[in-house]
């Protein structure tokens, strides 16, 4: 899995800060920011969750 974040669009949620704490983060101005952009297969289910529940579709994955 690979991690992408687009923080052009991203709406400031922070949902995915929430979900998934070791692979996203929110810089100064609260936009997203990815920390591991290939994290182990134990976070996958919470980052899958977290591209779902992204309300402006800012963070996919490969």
């Amino acid at each position: 899995m690979r991690v992408f974040a687009t923080k052009e669009t991203c709406a400031v949620s922070s949902l995915c800060v929430y979900q998934a704490p070791e692979v996203f983060d929110q810089d100064e101005e609260g936009q997203v920011e990815v920390l591991d952009p290939e994290p182990p297969a134990e976070l996958h289910e919470d980052v899958r969750i977290a591209v779902r529940g992204c309300p402006t579709r800012s963070i996919r994955v490969e």
